[in-house]
């Protein structure tokens, strides 16, 4: 009877010639970044290998590539970016109230993050596993040789949850001491605080670079967790969501076919199949639901490269000042070798 009593009157109120306002449509996120000129991209503190800030002011590392290949995509210039340095304990509320655009640095995707904060994550862009960092003097050999031990962490991480976890299990009697910056955590592993640091492996062959002696510590051999580190958005907007993803996916994919940032203008100028004349955006019209122009690829690709180049250059051997993680046989391999990196069909 309720609903029958709110159609009769709406339908009374239109004889009336009454009318009934639609509310405004919000603005689209895609529509926002392109009215302000550039896009809000939320790294952590910086990082080497992921994001790093330089001497120039600039940033670098494989998650800020991420957000480059987007404003290209977006914008055409890699460089219509801004980055915000944001530390890890509010990283996620201001993703979700709309102080940045997309969140691209070291940050698992997991349900309890995916389903409660507002927010959603994308595709993974590098995987990675939980570990632990000490001494090479210590005598500690294994993470089972860490009973009673101190261990510094990271507030608001999986990497707390993951530590009391991995102690609880096994009886270890593991002391957690957590902070709100990673800064703090290595300057008091370094100053003698804790026994070891906690967090993703990648993370720590990161830390361990800015060491006055690298050399003097090591990685164990455990990996307690699976961490899928993964750029997100807030919730509410699919299109902006699928901008981001596809532009990981398109890193990807660019990799699979051998299109790299050196010779992707001269395959789009000659695509050799069609399946690459479609992804070039040479034919078809598979931006058109993302709102970004036929060649975002293009501009992407020769922005930062495929995905293989970005990982060699920040994370791998590609130079000196890369970290060198292996990728050959890892998780971040593509599909094709061994790996979990893929991208769904561009058609």
């Amino acid at each position: 009877m309720k609903n029958l009593f709110s159609m009769l009157s709406c339908a009374a109120m239109a004889a009336g010639g009454l009318s009934i306002a639609a509310p405004a449509a919000a603005q689209s996120t895609l529509e926002t970044v392109k009215t302000r000129g550039h896009l809000n991209c939320q790294v952590g503190p910086p990082r080497a290998g992921f994001y790093q800030l330089l001497e120039s002011g600039d940033w670098e590392g494989s998650d800020v590539a991420v957000c480059r290949a987007m404003a290209a995509a977006i914008f055409g210039d890699p460089n219509k970016v801004e980055f915000q340095s944001v530390s890890a304990s509010v990283r996620f509320t201001s993703l979700a109230n709309g102080e940045s655009d997309v969140l691209s640095r070291t940050a698992t995707w997991t349900v309890g993050r995916d389903a409660a904060l507002g927010i959603d994550f994308t595709a993974p862009v590098f995987h990675d596993g939980q570990g632990f960092l000490v001494r090479k003097d210590s005598g500690i050999k294994s993470a089972f040789d860490l009973t009673g031990a101190t261990v510094c962490v990271i507030t608001g991480h999986t990497s707390e949850a993951t530590l009391q976890d991995f102690s609880r299990a096994n009886n270890l009697d593991i002391q957690a001491v957590a902070f709100d910056d990673s800064a703090i955590v290595n300057e008091t592993y370094l100053n003698g605080g804790c026994d070891a640091i906690t967090t993703d492996k990648g993370v720590l062959a990161s830390e361990a670079r800015g060491f006055p002696d690298p050399s003097e510590h090591v990685v164990l051999p455990e990996i307690l967790s699976k961490e899928p580190l993964t750029p997100a958005v807030r919730n509410g907007d699919n299109q902006w969501g699928d901008i981001v993803q596809w532009t990981v996916f398109a890193l990807i994919n660019a990799e699979e076919l051998g299109i790299t940032q050196a010779n992707v203008e001269e395959i789009a100028a000659n695509p050799p199949n069609p399946l690459v004349a479609r992804f070039l955006g040479a034919e078809g019209e598979l931006n058109t639901g993302l709102g970004l122009p036929k060649d975002w690829v293009v501009h992407a690709i020769k922005a930062v490269g495929n995905y293989g180049e970005i990982y060699e250059h920040y994370l791998g051997d590609g130079r000196p000042e890369a970290l060198g993680i292996p990728r050959a046989g890892s998780a971040n391999a593509l599909w094709t070798e061994g790996g979990l990196m893929f991208s769904p069909p561009f058609r």
